[in-house]
């Protein structure tokens, strides 16, 4: 039995949920993945895996070795990847997770020019607005927006997100054009509530203009907690939006959202990349984090520049 290979086939059969799923993964047969774990198991005489004919899950001792598992092969792809040529190249299979917004609209229109740089990194992209474990859900690396409050994890800010408050010409033809944040607290106006992740709380929406500063009441008949779901209520006419310029830009320039307290402005949310701590960043995951600060870089030189020429 190959060690390393045992505990590849291990570990894979974890995150797949099955040993089918594992094997298409490897691109073994699912029987060599089974023999694999069962003689993983003999070798370190325990129960790895609880198996029934819908799923498996680890026993006990299963978890406590895979964390470690899991590490190991780490140092191992990290210890191949520190070498000169794989550092010209790196490669490997990468686990991120980014906003669904973030990923539909920037991140993976951009990915052509990643892989024609990174041809052999293979990307596992979790696209959601959840709070993820990095460690528990086996993540190198989120995206995310907001302060960081889990102060174990190492981060590198990446930019800021401008925000603009728009509204569906729909909802304005129907209850009219606020013309102070005031006012959204009318029974007549709705914001779409934003559920935060962190606090399951709606996320109220704080303008600023001179020294004036207004903490607007979250009036909402709808609320979500996916960006791409907040946006697309918002299109329907179900209430005002906060959104980053990047997701409100086409919508304004084509008139399906039409915007609103141009003189007064949001504060800007930093945006990260969050990995777990280790002794070293892998050159698959360092790569992926210049890449989309370069790509955060050049989208806010485009908007500067844009601006610039509104008259």
């Amino acid at each position: 039995m190959d060690r390393f290979d045992a505990m590849e086939s291990f570990a894979r059969v974890v995150e797949a949920g099955s040993f089918t799923k594992a094997a298409d993964t490897l691109n073994v047969s699912k029987a060599s993945v089974t023999k694999l774990v069962q003689q993983l198991e003999a070798r370190l005489r325990v129960k790895l895996l609880n198996r029934t004919t819908r799923r498996v899950q680890l026993t006990p001792d299963g978890s406590a070795y895979y964390e470690r598992v899991v590490r190991l092969l780490a140092d191992m792809d990290d210890a191949e990847t520190s070498l000169s040529s794989a550092l010209a190249s790196p490669r490997g299979r990468l686990r991120v997770d980014v906003p669904s917004p973030l990923a539909h609209m920037v991140l993976i229109p951009a990915l052509p020019a990643f892989y024609a740089r990174f041809p052999d990194i293979q990307i596992d992209m979790g696209v959601s607005d959840r709070m993820v474990d990095l460690i528990g859900d086996n993540v190198d690396c989120v995206v995310r927006g907001g302060e960081l409050t889990d102060q174990s994890l190492m981060a590198r800010r990446i930019g800021e997100l401008q925000f603009v408050v728009c509204a569906a010409p729909s909802y304005v033809n129907r209850v009219g054009a606020p013309l102070h944040p005031k006012e959204l607290a009318d029974p007549q106006h709705h914001v779409v509530g934003f559920l935060s992740s962190r606090t399951g709380q709606i996320i109220r929406l704080a303008m600023q203009r001179d020294d004036e500063r207004i903490d607007v009441p979250a009036r909402y008949l709808l609320a979500v907690d996916d960006g791409n779901a907040y946006l697309s209520a918002g299109l329907a006419g179900l209430g005002v939006l906060s959104l980053p310029h990047y997701m409100a830009q086409a919508h304004l320039a084509r008139g399906e959202l039409v915007r609103l307290f141009e003189r007064w402005h949001l504060d800007a949310m930093p945006l990260y990349v969050a990995f777990r701590p280790n002794r070293h960043v892998s050159a698959k995951l360092r790569a992926f984090i210049e890449w989309v600060a370069e790509v955060m870089a050049l989208r806010a030189l485009n908007a500067d520049r844009s601006t610039s020429h509104v008259p």
